[in-house]
């Protein structure tokens, strides 16, 4: 990382020269453009001009005199046609460049906008960005988990790595791009001293090589050498993608890989040695796993390919831009293989807690030698548990469009999937053969949908997804939502409600589980959530609103002893979230709010309340050239018995000995954008010894990072 911080340096010196001389670019006007795409593909170069597949003009083929040239001596190239996906509408086409995902359920994409801007750039954790943010066991790369409940993914897929949702890549959210220059992005952070330093580089490239097919290069390496004993982290991503949606046919296929290296110091051994004791060092603090040689590697493989081929029942003119507006049928395939391994490694150690319990009658604490795994099941010295899981998946589906894609019934989607899934891991009769388990389920399904829109004014759809036999046999999931919008001098008001019923299967892995440390075979019934939302919103206002309303039967959860249990009973929680920006001229007040009201603690543990605010001055330095924001983010959440978390399960298990919150943590951030580069100036956890009850806790027994610098910039070509 040396040499690349380098090469960065030089090459931000020789790029400040050029941009020295760059201009900004107009802004590409939308209705314009499209306007022209449709001109170009309806009435062809009349009057000697047309546009090409960008919105430019060029010139007809008439001589430099309005002579026609010989056909002999002139031959003519084959117009290059514009990207006609059914996909995409005229205002998504006429961005200069746009990203999206696919649906992983059905032939959908979802458009998500390209993150050049400085909206959120001083937030420079990922995990912070959505909501009130998730719990953070402190550095960058380690596990987090949402403090929004419903924010939470609940599937059955590899749970192990579920904790690094945050920055895998998934099927869900690979990036595909579609540009009409090529796109280059650069970013790199870093933070601390050399021996304790956290760094964060990606890198992006996407290039078009026809109007309708993409490829790009999605990289992102996130470390951090530990600000306490045994934390370092090593967090990998890559993804490559390529696209194709042209008129009739389409292919989104992708490979990810995801390597987790992380090392485990099981949290402080008490709370004391955070909030009442002041070490030299942050690496002074005891840890609880700091002797064991604790450590977890996560693998991961990944490739699909989703296929689709339109078919249209009405008589396709040259007047028909795309396929959108005709009633059509698209039938296809997706295919799947997914491989997660997870390896932990650790040896017997104990550590001692200076203040592990009060004597009344000597008035003072006492320690107390203990450790961290009380069981061991194959080995009493070291620890090596293997775990992997692989899923081979087929999907075929039909999609019908009656009339067209913006339809009061705009598409009626129905399918069948089959589900080969193995699963591995060391028995103890493994570890006399040598050979590891495997376990094989198949699982298939059926699901079906439909979906449509009122003009502008609402949206509809609905799904259901049934498992009729084998592995998962009896799973539902119904899904129902609606979007409503009315408008007030064109200012949008939106209003949008949700309700799921799902009927869900343990996953594998909490009913199956031999390790040195913890060993089940549970046999548990099928899981029952039911969840209402809503969610008002008036976007140019900044303002939104949500509740969520669910009931959840028979829940399954790591009780106290880490160890999967699951409730008798019914859990209900109710979660209302606000969210307020305020500008008066540059000066921003952002406010996000979350109140969640859980009917059992020691099942659903969350705070009762949780906030985000962000207070910063924005200005121009130099208009259109510099543009600067200075300010604090805070976070707070009040007191609760938080989930801590367990090395050896990777997993957010319900502890029931200390309360944590109450705890505000600041940052300060300068941040900035010059023309395409975007520039980082930041002191994390400002007000650490100045203010608060000193227990700069989010998970139980592991704090935040104490205070620190960042430097980082993020730098976008398009050439």
């Amino acid at each position: 990382m040396r040499f690349l911080r380098l090469i960065l340096s030089v090459v931000c010196v020789v790029a400040a020269v050029v941009l020295s001389s760059y201009d900004a670019h107009a802004q590409v006007d939308a209705a314009a453009l499209a306007r022209a795409q449709r001109e170009q593909q309806m009435y062809g170069n009349q009057n000697g001009t047309g546009y090409d597949m960008y919105g430019n003009p060029i010139a007809g083929e008439e001589g430099e005199e309005g002579e026609q040239p010989d056909s002999t001596d002139v031959k003519k190239k084959r117009p290059k046609r514009p990207n006609e996906s059914y996909y995409f509408s005229d205002t998504v086409r006429a961005l200069p460049n746009w990203k999206w995902s696919i649906d992983p359920d059905f032939n959908r994409v979802n458009i998500a906008p390209l993150d050049t801007t400085l909206s959120d750039w001083r937030i420079d954790y990922v995990f912070y960005r959505k909501g009130v943010g998730d719990m953070a066991l402190g550095g960058l790369g380690q596990s987090t988990q949402p403090v929004n409940w419903f924010d939470r993914r609940q599937d059955a897929d590899f749970s192990f790595a579920r904790s690094y949702d945050a920055y895998t890549a998934r099927l869900d959210n690979v990036p595909f791009y579609n540009g009409k220059k090529p796109l280059t992005n650069l970013l790199y952070l870093e933070a601390g001293q050399k021996r304790y330093r956290e760094e964060h580089f990606e890198l992006v490239h996407s290039q078009n090589i026809t109007p309708s097919t993409s490829a790009n290069v999605n990289y992102k390496a996130r470390s951090t050498m530990g600000r306490y004993d045994w934390q370092r982290t090593k967090n990998h991503v890559l993804s490559v993608a390529v696209a194709h949606t042209g008129k009739r046919y389409s292919i989104h296929a992708a490979y990810m890989h995801n390597n987790i290296n992380t090392r485990e110091n099981g949290g402080v051994v008490g709370e004391w040695a955070i909030a009442d004791t002041t070490f030299e060092m942050p690496s002074g603090v005891p840890m609880r796993l700091a002797s064991s040689e604790a450590h977890n590697h996560y693998r991961n493989h990944a490739f699909f390919v989703r296929q689709a081929y339109a078919i249209p029942l009405q008589r396709v003119t040259e007047y028909d831009f795309s396929l959108a507006d005709l009633s059509a049928v698209y039938f296809g395939h997706q295919f799947e293989f997914n491989t997660w391994s997870k390896v932990y490694t650790d040896k017997r150690s104990t550590y001692t807690n200076e203040r592990d319990h009060y004597n009344e009658e000597l008035g003072k604490w006492e320690s107390g030698t203990h450790s961290y795994y009380e069981d061991w099941f194959i080995t009493p010295q070291n620890t090596r548990d293997s775990i992997s899981e692989r899923l081979i998946s087929n999907k075929l589906f039909v999609q019908v469009q009656p009339w067209d894609r913006n339809g009061v019934v705009s598409t009626i989607d129905g399918g069948i999937g089959l589900d080969l899934h193995t699963y591995s891991y060391l028995r103890l009769t493994d570890y006399v053969s040598g050979k590891m388990t495997k376990d094989k389920r198949t699982s298939w399904y059926i699901y079906g949908a439909a979906s449509g829109k009122i003009k502008r004014y609402a949206d509809w759809g609905v799904d259901a997804k049934y498992y009729p036999s084998g592995y998962r046999g009896g799973d539902l999931s119904v899904d129902a939502k609606i979007t409503l919008r009315a408008f007030i001098r064109e200012h949008p008001l939106i209003l949008s409600g949700r309700f799921l019923q799902e009927l869900r299967s343990p996953s594998y892995w909490e009913e199956n589980l031999f390790s040195n440390h913890y060993t089940w075979f549970n046999s548990f019934d099928k899981e029952s959530e039911t969840r209402f939302e809503v969610n008002f919103s008036v976007p140019d206002f900044a303002l939104e609103v949500g509740a969520w309303q669910g009931v959840i039967n028979k829940m399954i959860y790591n009780g106290a002893d880490s160890r999967v249990a699951q409730h008798s009973g019914t859990v209900s929680l109710t979660s209302l979230y606000a969210r307020k920006d305020f500008r008066i001229a540059g000066l921003h007040l952002d406010h996000r709010a979350l109140v969640q009201i859980t009917s059992d603690e020691s099942v659903l543990p969350v705070p009762t309340f949780s906030a985000f605010l962000s207070y910063y001055y924005e200005f121009w330095v130099k208009r259109d050239v510099l543009r600067v924001q200075i300010g604090l983010d805070g976070r707070f959440n009040t007191a609760y018995y938080a989930p801590s978390y367990n090395p050896a399960l990777s997993a957010f298990f319900n502890q029931r000995e200390v309360r944590i919150g109450n705890y505000p943590y600041i940052d300060f951030f300068v941040s900035a954008k010059w023309k395409r580069m975007r520039i980082l100036l930041k002191v994390q956890h400002l007000n650490q010894n100045l203010f608060g009850n000193g227990e700069y806790f989010q998970v139980a027994r592991y704090p935040l990072n104490p205070r620190m610098f960042k430097l980082g910039i993020s730098w976008s070509f398009y050439d």
